[in-house]
């Protein structure tokens, strides 16, 4: 039924009758990708299969689903060309390969054991304390972070395999009444903080890139890595400096100092002996992209600034070539976003996402535009409860949510924008299954199920709160 579902949905929708004032192809292609968000919500096929069989439907369908009669009728347009054309459009989008960039960056810290060393070091500098051991953790995220987009790849990869090892060094153990001891604390400070973090910086959320990618095409406004940062500075770093001590006083262990921790990551640091070659220059790889991604975007695309990087890397020879083919992960993900951006390119191309957006425009006009953004915001952000995928969360609602800000009159797109698209990575925190790392750390079993529920409830209600109070007034001040 799983594989059954999509072409189900897609069908029923198709036979439906077409909405007043929307082009019949446009509600045709609406259809399909319709059948597409299904596939990538119940995943009976891998999502970038779903995405590319959606994408070479439409195109085989293109003219009937995808070009207006009057396109059609002029004698110059080549309808198989021009499918073609929007089919591929994807995997030529700046952002998508801002994506595999970091990727390749996520790849190069695992290569050269340089984010476990980074985790290993904190965890030794500051695990004496149960507290500051949780900060420890934190940090460790936040500086993969810029760098990896995939949040189950720092969290799950490498914060959690750390992670997974002190709890028992307390005699903390998993599915046991002592994981109170100092498991659960540990476990739920890594998740909040990678949501966090994953909020704060564009590169650190896959979906980040995606929505502004799916935003750039709906509105034609474009958001950097710089710009993005600035919106959400204030409040991701208060919440990184607060999610430690919140967890520490929500979620409290019953060990709160040892040495035990601090010894065993000194040992294994030990092991791993001085900073490679390799770990130097990943290092300075790191500091260079970061500075060019902040300050030189006039003058150097970022994506480029990625290609460039795995370029280095492959002649000082950080990454090989095999390494590059190897990463599933990475390759999954770029025909994955690819297909999904062109997909949601062809919603705008069709005229549904107009149209959409004046019939919702027209029924909330009459709201201020600053309460009609607030609720918008808090609407997309708890559907997320619906959604056991981000990307499939932003694939599905962001279109939806920016055509009917789009009916608006009086509404500021770009700080509505910026208001929304962050909220993608702190709505993780909200269920055991709302983003890559949750079921890694639920699985743990040092988070029971009522307890995982009760604290997601609580830190996604602290979070949009937080969000709302202080970056709203912050968009509104720097707009």
């Amino acid at each position: 039924m799983k594989l059954l579902a999509p072409l189900i949905v897609a069908i029923i929708v198709a036979l439906l009758p077409v909405p007043t004032g929307l082009p019949p192809h446009a509600w045709y292609f609406f259809a399909i990708f319709l059948g597409v968000v299904v596939g990538l919500i119940f995943e009976p096929l891998p999502g970038a299969v779903i995405g590319l069989i959606g994408v070479a439907v439409a195109a085989l369908l293109a003219p009937w689903v995808l070009f207006s009669p009057e396109q059609l009728a002029d004698p110059g347009f080549s309808s198989p060309g021009r499918a073609f054309a929007w089919a591929v459009s994807g995997f030529t989008n700046s952002v998508v390969w801002l994506i595999f960039g970091a990727f390749m960056f996520a790849l190069g810290y695992e290569k050269t054991g340089l984010g476990r060393r980074i985790a290993l070091w904190l965890v030794k500098t500051m695990g004496r304390r149960t507290l500051t051991l949780g900060y420890a953790v934190m940090l460790a995220d936040a500086v993969l972070a810029p760098f990896t987009p995939s949040n189950t790849a720092r969290s799950g990869g490498t914060i959690y395999p750390v992670v997974r090892n002190l709890p028992e060094l307390y005699d903390s153990h998993p599915n046991d009444a002592s994981s109170k001891r100092v498991g659960s604390f540990l476990m739920w400070t890594a998740i909040a903080s990678t949501c966090v973090t994953s909020s704060l910086f564009l590169t650190a959320l896959a979906p980040n890139l995606l929505a502004v990618a799916l935003t750039e095409t709906a509105t034609g406004i474009r958001i950097g890595w710089g710009e993005w940062f600035m919106a959400t500075a204030p409040v991701g770093i208060l919440l990184l400096l607060v999610t430690p001590l919140l967890c520490y006083w929500l979620c409290p262990p019953e060990v709160k100092s040892g040495t035990a921790v601090s010894d065993w990551a000194a040992g294994e640091l030990e092991k791993l002996g001085g900073l490679t070659r390799n770990e130097v220059i990943l290092l300075c790889l790191v500091v260079t992209a970061l500075a060019l991604w902040i300050f030189a975007s006039a003058v150097v695309s970022s994506s480029l600034v990625g290609i460039l990087a795995i370029c280095v890397m492959l002649i000082l020879g950080i990454l090989k070539w095999d390494d590059i083919l190897a990463n599933k992960a990475a390759w999954n993900t770029f025909f994955w976003f690819a297909t999904l951006v062109a997909l949601a390119g062809g919603l705008n191309q069709v005229g549904f996402v107009e149209w959409f957006g004046l019939l919702v425009g027209g029924r909330i006009n009459h709201f201020d535009p600053m309460m009609a953004m607030i609720a918008l915001t808090v609407i997309f952000y708890l559907l997320h409860y619906l959604f056991a995928s981000v990307t499939a969360h932003t694939t599905a609602l962001l279109p939806v949510m920016l055509a009917a800000a789009s009916g608006i009159p009086g509404i500021d797109m770009q700080m509505f924008v910026l208001m929304l698209l962050p909220t993608l990575g702190i709505m993780g925190i909200l269920t055991p299954y709302a983003t890559g790392p949750s079921p890694v750390y639920y699985g743990s079993g040092y988070i029971p199920g009522p307890l995982y529920w009760r604290l997601g409830a609580i830190f996604g209600l602290v979070f949009l709160v937080t969000w709302l109070a202080i970056g709203v007034p912050w968009l509104a001040l720097i707009a």
